[in-house]
């Protein structure tokens, strides 16, 4: 350092001649030194981070696991889920219609024979009875098929598709498919395996437009799901794989893939022993025939389901709001037979007989019916309209058209019930006289006086009752009503069978010629009442309702006996020589001893037969309605005939319809009771001249040589007297 340089405080100059310090010892090598060591340290802090990455993620994994236990919950079902069709049975159990959107039928999973199941499970998951709700080593599996290109893969079980079907959504997504992981987790903890696999059945998506294993057995074979057999059930469940493409109907082209798929089904319930081999060698696939077009509610099943919503509504079974939320199923008391029958007749009768383009009246004609087994009280055929699809109202049930004189006969009922008399003080018998004359004021009506025309203003002068009935001469049954009482007409026809609150069913002496606003169904009941002597049955139209497998307890139905029998076979008779030898002769073609009765009414808005075997009650009507305004319309000049009465197309329909009903059944005679005076006798020449009656008894009750006037054949109105001029309707 040279002088110039400033030395620090305390510094003293080294002494040259003392030894310098030795340099400190080599540290020694050992484990973990060098580059061996370094690497070995480098390994432990990389298994260190791994073991705590991997602890890490299994604290992760389970927290997520926990929260997504605890936050996701079990939703309600979806909509979709939980929608039915309402199903419409014949009464020997043939499908009649489906109303809703979606068609599905649950079913209970007793009902589902275990071929069917053993093929499901074979299908999609052989160990769904054995193993957890999830798989997840299939769904990893899935998942790496699906990265590699192999096509769109789920790994679900079917507690997993079960919980997509009915609580979710069909899309793949990652939420979703998290969701249904958990959700799967707690329904298995909360449901029984059968309750999920019933659930499965009745969800799953089959093609067709079929969702649920029932609907399925229908859409592909017909039939319900216990009739299905093996091949059948095998193919059922292929379909599950891919619903649309495995249609070998539709896409034959995807037959190979098909028949690998049946096959595949097959020898897994061989492998666990669901099926023996000699049974799966027996196997044949069965092909199912093509999809038939949807029909929805066309032709008379649209009539149907209305009729016996509002049957099943009034009888306080169901209503229509809960009825419409769907999966009921209906057995209707209708038989297909004598359904295939009425449409045919009112088709080969009317329908092709009408020519809209060239007779515009034509366009007005609407044909109704019902006919009811009069021993039980079943309706076993219903026509409603051409078609529901194109004419909604259904004619079989409305109640705005006047019924004419079809209710002549409750009049006559009434007379002989309640032991009724002439003004005379005579008593009413079939063979007792009266003035047919036109427009002849009746006698004894302490209201306005009542003169109806008879139809086209015919005058028939003295005849029977029998004689009047035959020719439904408004007259003579408007003297009649007077006689027995307007009150008690009403009554009779009620307990017959006509409701309460029928309209225009109003106690005047109009009361006889029908201007009451009943259905052909109403019509058809009184009838059947008249058919069974007396004893009256209130209809139904169902005879068993259902839902998921669970029975609906109808309410009973009790016979009573409304009117004598001795009143109602009187009234058979007479309107037996309706048919033999009156208006109602078209209904000869029935080919059977038959009764019954022509009604038109007033204007020709409508025309009506009702008539009844002792086996069977049928009511037609042909209504005119304008099918723009819906107003009703004549019928003059409708099917090229001048005029629409109840002896020309209803009886027709009546004979085509009870000779095709019945057919197959031996003729059935009437067994008839008749009151005292009812027998049938020959008319004289002259009702007024003594010598020509065989029993000299009869010109007198005929208001014969003795002076006295006929009955109900009163002085002419004074002037100045009013006048009621109630509806009139004909034959």
């Amino acid at each position: 350092m040279s002088d110039g340089q400033s030395r620090q405080p305390g510094w003293e100059p080294r002494d040259p001649t003392l030894p310098t310090e030795p340099a400190p010892p080599p540290r020694p090598r050992g484990p973990g030194t060098g580059k061996k060591g370094r690497r070995r340290t480098r390994g432990r802090r990389v298994l260190r981070f791994l073991l705590g990455s991997l602890l890490l993620v299994v604290l992760l994994l389970a927290g997520g696991f926990a929260a997504g236990y605890l936050l996701v919950d079990i939703p309600p079902a979806n909509a979709a889920a939980t929608a039915q069709s309402n199903v419409y049975l014949y009464a020997d159990g043939t499908p009649l219609a489906r109303d809703g959107d979606v068609n599905r039928e649950n079913v209970r999973l007793e009902r589902v024979p275990e071929t069917v199941r053993h093929a499901v499970l074979a299908a999609e998951d052989r160990d769904f009875y054995s193993q957890p709700a999830v798989d997840p080593k299939a769904m990893l599996r899935a998942a790496w098929n699906t990265l590699r290109g192999k096509g769109r893969q789920s790994g679900s079980t079917i507690t997993q598709q079960y919980v997509k079907n009915y609580y979710l959504v069909q899309e793949q997504t990652v939420t979703r498919k998290v969701k249904e992981f958990f959700i799967a987790i707690k329904l298995n903890r909360e449901k029984s395996k059968d309750e999920i696999f019933e659930g499965y059945l009745n969800t799953s998506y089959f093609g067709r437009n079929a969702y649920g294993i029932q609907a399925a057995a229908h859409a592909y074979y017909g039939k319900d799901v216990q009739d299905l057999d093996i091949p059948e059930a095998a193919y059922l469940a292929s379909l599950l794989n891919a619903p649309t493409a495995y249609d070998v109907a539709a896409r034959p082209e995807n037959r190979s893939k098909v028949l690998a798929r049946w096959n595949y089904v097959l020898s897994g319930m061989v492998k666990e022993r669901w099926l023996t081999p000699a049974a799966r060698a027996a196997a044949v696939f069965p092909a199912p025939p093509a999809a038939r077009p949807a029909t929805g509610l066309s032709g008379q099943r649209g009539y149907v389901v209305q009729a016996v919503g509002d049957h099943l509504a009034a009888r306080g079974v169901i209503d229509a709001k809960t009825l419409a939320g769907g999966g009921y199923r209906i057995t209707t008391t209708l038989e297909k037979p004598k359904q295939d029958a009425f449409v045919t007749a009112v088709d080969e009768e009317v329908m092709s007989r009408l020519d809209p383009e060239r007779n515009p009246v034509d366009r007005f004609v609407r044909v109704g019916g019902a006919a009811i087994d009069p021993a039980t009280g079943r309706v076993v055929a219903l026509y409603g309209g051409v078609d529901y699809t194109r004419q909604y109202v259904n004619n079989a049930t409305r109640r705005d058209y006047q019924v004419g004189s079809t209710f002549k006969p409750f009049v006559l009922a009434a007379a002989v019930e309640n032991a009724a008399q002439t003004q005379d003080g005579q008593a009413i018998t079939p063979n007792t006289y009266y003035d047919g004359t036109n427009k002849r004021p009746v006698e004894g009506w302490n209201g306005d006086l009542y003169d109806p025309a008879n139809e086209d203003d015919l005058s028939y002068g003295p005849l029977t009752l029998r004689s009047a009935t035959d020719q439904s001469v408004n007259a003579v049954y408007a003297q009649l009503a007077v006689d027995v009482g307007p009150a008690e007409v009403k009554e009779t026809a009620i307990a017959l069978g006509l409701p309460a609150k029928t309209p225009d069913l109003n106690a005047t002496p109009s009361i006889a010629l029908g201007p009451a606003t009943a259905s052909a169904l109403d019509m058809a009941q009184a009838y059947a009442t008249l058919a069974d002597h007396g004893t009256h049955r209130a209809y139904t139209l169902v005879d068993r309702i259902s839902r998921d497998g669970r029975e609906l307890e109808l309410p009973a139905r009790e016979s009573r006996q409304a009117i004598g029998r001795e009143a109602a076979d009187t009234t058979t008779s007479v309107l037996r020589g309706v048919v033999e030898s009156g208006t109602g002769k078209a209904a000869l073609t029935a080919g059977r001893p038959a009764a019954g009765k022509t009604g038109t009414a007033e204007e020709d808005r409508a025309a009506w037969f009702a008539g009844f075997t002792p086996d069977l009650a049928t009511v037609v009507t042909l209504m005119g309605q304008d099918p723009k305004t819906g107003r009703q319309k004549p019928l003059y000049g409708a099917l090229g005939l001048p005029r629409i009465d109840g002896g020309g197309a209803p009886a027709a329909i009546w004979g085509h319809f009870t000779r095709e009903a019945l057919a197959g059944t031996a003729p059935q005679e009437f067994e008839l009771q008749l009151a005292p005076g009812a027998e049938e006798m020959p008319e004289p020449a002259d009702p007024l001249d003594p010598e020509g009656w065989d029993h000299p008894e009869q010109a007198d009750e005929a208001g014969g040589p003795d002076g006295r006037r006929h009955p109900g054949r009163p002085d002419a109105p004074e002037a100045g007297d009013r006048v009621e001029r109630f509806p009139s309707t004909g034959r």
